[in-house]
């Protein structure tokens, strides 16, 4: 029987990329739908750590499993750090979409000087009970650009320019985002802690 690991989150972008980083593990992934949990965090911790208890906490005491939990966010120099913590929540908008965040998010740089230094930080824990957790972090490094180019990945991805790659997150695509990116590089690290706590097969 395969050991099972509840994800605390129920935006589709972050379900997709964990089931993709996860996928060589000898895991069953569960979504809070597929429990018909429709949870709601108040995300009111001042770390990305303690909004990722916070989470893992409300989903392991809903639900009795394994829960994996991440918080993450941008950081923008010229912002002071600014999203960070509130980055799915930065624009004052009601209901505010993700085009809608970048767009807020365009205007608050509009009068600073370029380049927009840039990056997105990621901490994901795997909690066994409210009070057994491990920890593991993960950076991607960029900048910000004027204008969205790219329409895969979500979020702020595609507006985020990565040098190296001569690319927005947005353009990448799963294969290389999934491999590079914050939530890949925190997943990536936290791999050996899932395999040794929840006891299962790395099928690589």
């Amino acid at each position: 029987m395969q050991p099972e690991l509840l994800i605390a989150t129920s935006n589709p972008g972050k379900i997709k990329e964990i089931k993709a980083i996860l996928s060589p593990l000898n895991l069953k992934i569960i979504t809070p739908k597929d429990l018909a949990l429709n949870l709601r965090v108040a995300e009111t911790g001042s770390t990305y750590l303690e909004n990722a208890l916070l989470k893992a906490q409300a989903y392991h005491q809903a639900a009795g499993l394994p829960v994996l939990a991440d918080d993450s966010g941008l950081e923008v120099d010229a912002l002071e750090g600014a999203p960070g913590l509130h980055s799915a929540r930065f624009s004052p908008k009601e209901n505010a979409n993700d085009a809608d965040r970048r767009a807020y998010l365009l205007g608050q740089l509009s009068d600073k000087a370029q380049p927009w230094n840039a990056h997105f930080h990621c901490t994901a824990i795997l909690s066994l009970s409210s009070d057994n957790y491990t920890k593991r972090v993960g950076q991607c490094h960029g900048l910000i650009i004027p204008e969205e180019r790219g329409n895969t990945g979500f979020g702020y991805d595609p507006v985020f320019y990565i040098p190296e790659y001569s690319a927005t997150m947005a353009e990448l695509g799963p294969d290389i985002k999934n491999k590079i990116s914050h939530r890949a590089k925190a997943l990536i690290a936290l791999k050996p802690d899932i395999i040794r706590l929840l006891k299962i097969n790395d099928l690589n």
